[in-house]
């Protein structure tokens, strides 16, 4: 091995100096530094395998060797020094070390980061591209120093799925965030393959780290997407489903929830006659005693007026920093940080927002903008579709009261259906209503009980451009005090016990027609207020309700009281006095009008008889007389009340007045006549020429009826010509005998 022939060369020679005298270096070995001399001095033990010695030719192998001293008595008297020639195994070690180094090469040239553990997982190498990045250690990332780094939601995750895979032997892949070295986390797919032995025992675990994080995000921005269009889809269901208004928020509120979170949002709709916004829904877990349903704001207290007027969203990441507005610090107060408002833009006009508000300062991003400004085009839609739902369903609940109103018109007796007579005070009244009618002025009508001023009031109407719609009739005096407001302006569910729906108000009923207010000195002067609002701003608030409500209508109040009196008793306002008596017009009583009344008497005398399914021809000279005497203290409403009882009672084509009816309809002459019954009276009757009417005066009566049920025409399908089955001109001819003039008898 040291090339030496004989033993003898060597035996007594200084060994250091013969086979040991230099480093590998080539720089001098002194003795006292040679680990062998060091044991021998110590009396221990040398082993060493990183030395080299020297052959005679010069040349040096490396060895390894074992000195073991020779100790008697305590003295070292020796060692015996055994050595090996290690070439071989250096050369495989060298040629190894060149091997790892390639492999560490290519290990760091893989787009990946590479890591091996032990078969029980702890992990005992890693690339040191792995180390780069983390800013870790070596030491701190081997055995299971990595959950030190893994993200602390993934860290449980990992780890179970790793021992699984520990358990069965089988391969691993699990997604993990990794922190970066500047403290961010990137996600990672990890991949483990167990190494066997011929044996099938595991004896290393190898894998991979593979970035995955730009996948995940794209992943990540697909899932809100999808998520967003889902979204979008249910907020169009909502369209379709709800179309009340908080019910419309509330599944919009639900849907958006799902992507983007808030504490509250509201829904905010342009009053242009106020120039305010007012809230029409609000939903979410921040409650608000300030920001509620039907709030409104002037345009200078909001900043919702920011998006309405540049019709683009208003985003406030630091609400405390960066508000302008009144309601802006109000928020604050509530501790909202951040608020995005979206323009509701209908046809390019605005017409309220869409707002969002969080307790988290920078909640929302331009990307949040843009799709929040996707879900306003929504639920622009939306509010447009609720609002035709509303004004379809108010203009059908409206024409329902309508019809109810009028059918219960129809069953209710009316005193007249038209207005009779001839007199000079009803040509007069009738005048006055060809003035007014064309006209939109307050009419306030006076009369007595029962001369007729409803008749009057539909006379105005009928031939006012108000025409097509309803003539709504309200009588004061028969509502209850309590209820006159509600029945007049109408009551929100739950305003008071007993309002279990919304009510339509007389007003509301009648707008865009005429609303008749009969006995309207009765109305109490809390109702005289909101009477008087209505006729100065034609708006009035419903029970219940803050909201006002314009209307369109005209109105015609009637009384029997004096309004003058009563206003200088302080009964009635003297503003609503001034408001209602633009335009007066004064109903003569019956007795004021006694030429009438002959007229009267044959036009209810047809009207009941027709009812009745009897035939009378005419009223006996007797009875008309004590028609004519009377004084009628109830006036029109009285004499008819008066006929109908005698059409009733009669059995002779005759009518008169019998026994039964003289308290009713006595004279103010009454004559004392001994008392008889009804037949005997009637034959006597029968037997006096002087009790009935003369043929000419039955003949004009009966073509007066007939002209006042064809509405003064006298030829046609509908005239009074085909009423009398007589020619047209044979009727001129006997109305100009009579001296009938058909003019005076048309319908009003």
């Amino acid at each position: 091995m040291l090339r030496y022939n004989d033993p003898a060369e060597l035996v007594g020679k200084n060994m250091h100096a013969m086979q040991h005298h230099t480093r590998k270096d080539g720089s001098p070995y002194p003795i006292e530094e040679c680990p062998i001399y060091i044991g021998f001095q110590k009396g221990e033990g040398v082993h060493r395998d990183d030395e080299i010695f020297w052959r005679r030719d010069g040349t040096s192998f490396p060895v390894e060797y074992w000195s073991h001293t020779v100790v008697r008595e305590g003295r070292t008297l020796g060692a015996v020094i055994t050595f090996i020639d290690i070439t071989e195994r250096k050369q495989v070690e060298e040629a190894l070390r060149n091997s790892e180094r390639e492999f560490r090469t290519i290990i760091e040239a893989i787009p990946a980061f590479v890591v091996s553990a032990r078969p029980d997982g702890s992990v005992d190498f890693l690339s040191q591209s792995l180390l780069d990045y983390t800013g870790l250690s070596r030491e701190q990332w081997l055995g299971w120093g990595w959950r030190n780094i893994a993200h602390p939601e993934d860290v449980d995750r990992a780890v179970n799925k790793w021992l699984v895979a520990l358990a069965g032997g089988e391969p691993l892949e699990v997604e993990v965030r990794y922190r970066r070295a500047d403290g961010k986390y990137r996600w990672y797919l990890g991949r483990q393959v167990p190494l066997r032995d011929d044996k099938g025992n595991i004896v290393k675990w190898y894998g991979t780290l593979h970035d995955i994080d730009d996948r995940k995000r794209a992943e990540e921005a697909l899932r809100k997407s999808e998520e967003r269009n889902r979204s979008l889809l249910q907020i169009n269901n909502a369209i379709i489903t709800n179309l009340t208004q908080q019910a419309l928020l509330h599944s919009i509120s639900e849907a958006l929830l799902r992507v983007i979170s808030f504490d509250r949002c509201a829904i905010t709709l342009y009053q242009p006659e106020r120039d305010t916004f007012r809230f029409l829904a609000v939903e979410g877990d921040l409650h608000s005693d300030y920001f509620r349903s039907g709030l409104e704001d002037s345009r200078n207290e909001t900043c919702v007026c920011w998006a309405f007027d540049h019709q683009r969203p208003l985003l406030r990441r630091d609400l405390e920093k960066e508000g302008q507005y009144a309601n802006e610090r109000r928020l604050v107060a509530e501790g909202i940080q951040s608020m995005c408002v979206l323009p509701l833009v209908f046809q390019g006009k605005s017409i309220g927002t869409l707002s969002l508000v969080s307790r988290e300062r920078d909640r929302y991003s331009e990307e949040d903008a843009v799709f929040l400004q996707e879900v306003a085009n929504q639920v622009v839609l939306a509010v447009q579709n609720m609002q035709s739902y509303q004004e379809i369903e108010s203009l059908k609940a409206r024409l329902e009261k309508e019809n109810v109103y009028l059918r219960e018109e129809l069953r209710t007796e009316h005193n007249f259906e038209e207005i009779v007579g001839n007199s000079p005070a009803v040509l007069r009244a009738l005048g006055a209503v060809d003035q007014v009618a064309p006209t939109d002025a307050t009419v306030l009508i006076y009369g007595e009980t029962g001369t007729g001023k409803e008749l009057v009031a539909r006379a105005i109407h009928n031939r006012s451009a108000r025409n097509g719609r309803a003539l709504v009739n309200v009588n004061c005096s028969a509502i209850s005090a309590g209820l006159v407001e509600s029945e007049l302006f109408g009551h929100m569910k739950g305003a008071f016990t007993g309002a279990l729906e919304r009510r339509i108000g007389r007003f509301e009923l009648a707008h865009g027609g005429t609303i008749f207010l009969d006995e309207i000195g009765e109305l109490s002067l809390e109702t005289q207020v909101k009477l008087l609002r209505v006729l100065q701003e034609h708006e009035f608030e419903p029970v219940g309700s803050s909201h006002p409500v314009r209307v369109d209508v005209r109105v015609i109040a009637a009384t029997n009281r004096n309004l003058r009196e009563a206003m200088q008793a302080g009964l009635f306002r003297s503003d609503l006095f001034y408001r209602l008596n633009v335009f007066p017009i004064e109903l003569p009583p019956l007795r004021e009008r006694r030429s009438d009344i002959p007229q009267l008497v044959a036009f209810s005398l047809s009207r009941f008889c027709k009812r009745l399914g009897k035939k009378i021809d005419g009223v006996s000279r007797e009875s008309m007389e004590k028609l004519m005497n009377y004084p009628w203290p109830g006036n029109i409403r009285e004499l008819q009340n008066v006929i109908e009882r005698a059409v009733i009672l009669s059995v002779d084509p005759t009518l008169r007045l019998d026994r039964d009816l003289m308290p009713v309809a006595a004279s103010t002459k009454r004559l004392e006549t001994p008392e008889i019954d009804a037949a005997e009276q009637r034959q006597a009757d029968l037997k006096s020429r002087n009790s009935l009417l003369t043929l000419e005066e039955v003949d004009r009566n009966h073509i007066l009826t007939a002209l006042q049920h064809a509405g003064g025409v006298v030829d046609g399908p509908k005239g009074a010509a085909r009423i009398l089955n007589l020619h047209p001109n044979t009727l001129r001819h006997r109305m100009a005998k009579l001296g009938i003039k058909g003019s005076r008898h048309r319908p009003s």
